[in-house]
């Protein structure tokens, strides 16, 4: 058996993995970065970030086109080439995935595709594709990621039931598609396959689509998704998915009535994940998971054991790709000894729906529920002068500021290119900046940006395009 000795030994080459590899060979060490699948990139890049973002991009130009007309520019009916459209999107990855592979080798990381499990807490065994390797490691990061999770109830092994990422595969436009469950995922691959032509039909358990957003930043999306999808459901859970020649049937509750018998031609289950956290020996060393199967960590991405940090989805909070990218520069930094206080970080979220939303730091349902006194803060986009000359005045940017210190504590905001803007609020938040940091800071004219700094002006009653009360002391 072929043995390798390297100073850090990183599992998974995802966003948190890749870069927590990159980042300890630019401070000096040597690295092999161990990735299972062919390509490198994990889940985001591969099946889910990257290929949702980019059919998104090409079904928001159709809607564009169809709202042009309006404005009297009008094109023809668009004529959808699924094979074109797949082999665009299935470059856009693989040329991303080339260029991870030419950073490593510039940088000198080893990357060694296979299974790795621990023998240990100093050395890994890999399944690699010349054979059993044996890695011998001073430290080890973690970062297996997440799998999408399919109930029991709903594990029916059938082509026409897709997670997300046989969904992101678009091998055709169903008549009629189901999806079950309204977060993100859900709800980002509704409007790709309803703007793509299909009939979609969302059903969620919970009362409201994309729990975790404020409802007022909820309202656009739900307003528009019924516009383009034929049904959203809340309040409803499938109860069973069986097969019906070429269709699936299936059965559902709501809160009120009988159970409810359909026939759909696909079925997209997007429930939730789970930590790819088995099957890693871990149990061979001096890690521990919580109840949930996720990695337990400390605010330096340690493990209860001391040569092992973990990273990303496989450590559980919000399984975002840029968490993961911050947890591996904090995870590096403590195991080079080259670490910072650890300071929480500010996390924005995006929602790639249309219109999109996006929130940092405290929310006001957070702060309710967590009886936290604070002022809001609202600017409608409805008086920006960017957003109607956009044609999209369906958006609200809103502050949530302490009522002591006048304080960011968090900032939400619904609107096209919301996932760009929310950078800027991830910025003062991280800065401990004041509303009126905001408000004094000059925005270009006429921007969607301008939204943050009237915001805050909102705040003090002074927004020039809006009239708002001052907030009260």
């Amino acid at each position: 058996m072929e043995t390798k000795e390297t100073q850090v030994a990183v599992i998974g080459a995802g966003p948190g993995g890749y870069a927590a590899a990159f980042l300890a060979a630019d401070l000096g060490k040597r690295v092999i970065l161990i990735e299972r699948d062919e390509r490198p990139g994990g889940v985001c890049l591969n099946r889910g970030c990257i290929p949702s973002k980019a059919l998104l991009h090409a079904v928001e130009t159709i809607h564009e086109t169809e709202a042009s007309a309006r404005r009297g520019v009008s094109f023809g009916e668009p004529r959808i080439e699924l094979d074109t459209l797949r082999a665009w999107k299935d470059g856009i990855v693989a040329k991303l995935a080339q260029g991870i592979g030419f950073l490593a080798k510039q940088r000198g990381v080893e990357i060694l595709r296979g299974r790795a499990a621990f023998q240990d807490s100093k050395s890994l065994s890999v399944e690699a594709e010349t054979g059993p390797v044996t890695v011998r490691f001073e430290q080890a990061v973690v970062a297996t990621g997440s799998r999408a999770v399919i109930p029991p109830s709903l594990a029916l092994n059938h082509p026409r039931i897709m997670t997300s990422r046989q969904a992101l595969e678009v091998t055709d436009i169903p008549g009629s598609l189901l999806i079950i469950g309204g977060g993100y995922i859900g709800m980002e691959l509704g409007f790709v396959y309803s703007g793509l032509g299909s009939r979609v039909t969302v059903v969620e358990a919970l009362g409201s689509i994309l729990s975790g957003a404020d409802p007022d930043l909820i309202a656009p999306v739900r307003m528009m998704a019924r516009k383009r999808f034929h049904e959203i459901r809340t309040g409803t859970t499938v109860q069973s998915l069986s097969v019906a020649d070429d269709q699936i049937r299936v059965v559902s509750q709501g809160p009120t009535g009988a159970p409810k018998e359909e026939l759909y031609d696909r079925v997209l289950v997007s429930v939730g994940r789970k930590p790819n956290s088995e099957s890693l020996g871990l149990e061979n060393t001096g890690v521990k998971l919580d109840a949930d199967g996720f990695i337990e960590v400390d605010a330096g991405q340690r493990t209860a054991d001391p040569n092992i940090y973990a990273i990303g989805d496989v450590v559980g909070g919000a399984m975002l790709a840029h968490k993961a990218h911050k947890e591996a520069r904090t995870a590096v930094e403590n195991l080079c000894e080259e670490n910072e206080p650890n300071a929480k970080a500010a996390i924005p979220a995006v929602v790639f729906t249309d219109p999109e939303i996006a929130w940092c730091g405290l929310t006001e349902t957070e702060a309710r529920e967590r009886n936290i006194e604070v002022q809001v803060s609202k600017f409608p986009w409805a008086a920006s002068g960017r957003a109607i000359t956009l044609d999209r005045p369906d958006g609200l940017t809103k502050l949530i500021v302490d009522p002591e210190t006048e304080r960011l504590l968090g900032v939400g905001m619904v609107g096209k290119g919301a996932g760009e803007l929310i950078a800027e609020a991830a910025l003062a938040l991280e800065m401990d900046a004041t509303a009126l940091d905001l408000a004094s800071t000059v925005h270009p004219h006429p921007t969607l940006s301008e939204t943050l700094m009237e915001a805050a002006e909102a705040y003090y009653g002074t927004a020039a395009h809006f009239l708002a009360k001052k907030a009260p002391k």
